[in-house]
């Protein structure tokens, strides 16, 4: 089990700051052990379609190669959402030849980094015989195996920021700002910016909304001469009462594309039924770029020499997860297996009722 001499690293899924410092940790805690470590380009597509690449779709990966990236966002393997061979024709052939080719390259392991997406690919590739650990990434911080995921903290600050700015041009203009920042299933991102930059609202998946109430809350909020503006958080997946989540259509197509639009809808509502001038803003993708936080970056530094420490230690078919003071080693079916949603009687959404906060329930 313990006789590794080379491995690979890939990232998949969306981006998120601290991939390079993920990356950054991996190869240094490799190297220290006499490992060869290569990254795998695009996800998985470096493997399944070599010839795309200038360099056979692996990059070599030494110390010099990552020794000032830890601080960058994004990742210098790139990354992809499309890269699912159990979802494209000829699957379970196209799983198998990707074995074969880790075999080719005489890569012994793989280090994972992905979301609930990117982590379940990596559970049946494992379930075929490739050693696997996984690094759990994702801005939502929706995985229920770890504390938390690198990532989360620099949304959580940028949205922040975001909103802090909004505060000025709608007490300016007295109007009611509507910001939508990511979250499908899981409304963490929104609810700790709701919090911390004082918004009126917060509007999240797992609680769905009333517009009465929230009007009606907006109505209450800037009846004051000293406050005419209000500022309203919505995750992507928030959701009304009875209704269901917004979704895009692709352009000339009429065919959905993806989750979004809900800050709009919301944004026209609240205008009809308080009467006040009404923007929405979308954060969208901004939340994945720029650097990462002091902690992101920290994060993705342990959870980088943790990956490497598990398979230095027999682990397979798991994900390192930060559960303070520990790192756990969680087996990939139960780490992928249930989404951490936000709950409704929790401390951060009992800290925003208490701070007059309306989630229009």
């Amino acid at each position: 089990m313990n006789n590794i001499k080379r491995i690979a690293i890939s990232t998949g899924g969306g981006d998120a700051p601290g991939l390079n410092a993920v990356i950054h940790a991996a190869v240094y805690a490799a190297r220290n052990r006499g490992w060869e470590i290569v990254g795998i380009r695009d996800g998985l597509d470096g493997l399944l379609d070599p010839e795309s690449y200038p360099d056979g779709g692996l990059m070599k990966l030494t110390r010099g190669v990552v020794r000032d990236i830890a601080h960058l966002g994004g990742t210098i393997l790139g990354t992809s959402n499309r890269g699912n061979p159990f979802n494209q024709p000829g699957g379970s052939n196209r799983a198998e030849i990707l074995i074969q080719r880790f075999q080719q390259h005489k890569l012994d392991a793989l280090i994972s980094v992905g979301g609930d997406g990117t982590l379940s690919i990596a559970r049946e590739l494992n379930e075929r015989g490739l050693r696997v650990v996984g690094v759990p990434k994702t801005i939502d911080n929706d995985l229920e195996s770890t504390m938390t995921t690198f990532g989360f903290d620099s949304a959580v600050s940028f949205a922040t920021e975001c909103i802090d700015r909004l505060h000025f041009t709608a007490e300016s203009h007295r109007r009611v700002m509507v910001v939508e920042v990511m979250g499908r299933y899981a409304g963490w991102i929104a609810l700790h910016t709701g919090i911390a930059g004082r918004a009126d609202a917060i509007l999240i998946p797992e609680i769905p909304y009333h517009m009465t109430k929230i009007a009606a809350h907006v109505k209450r909020k800037t009846a004051s001469r000293s406050r005419q503006y209000s500022i309203i958080v919505v995750a992507e997946g928030a959701k009304p009462v009875n209704g269901e989540v917004t979704l895009k259509e692709a352009a000339n197509t009429g065919h959905v594309e993806r989750l979004g639009g809900v800050g709009e809808i919301v944004a026209g509502q609240l205008h009809e039924l308080t009467g006040k001038e009404t923007r929405s803003v979308v954060l969208g993708h901004l939340l994945r770029g720029g650097q990462p936080t002091s902690l992101d970056r920290s994060l993705g530094l342990i959870f980088g020499a943790a990956a490497v420490r598990a398979l230095a230690e027999g682990q397979d078919g798991v994900m390192v997860a930060v559960n303070p003071p520990r790192i756990d080693y969680v087996p990939l079916k139960e780490a992928t297996a249930k989404l951490k949603r936000v709950p409704a009687d929790g401390y951060a959404v009992t800290t925003a009722r208490t701070l007059d906060i309306s989630f229009g329930d």
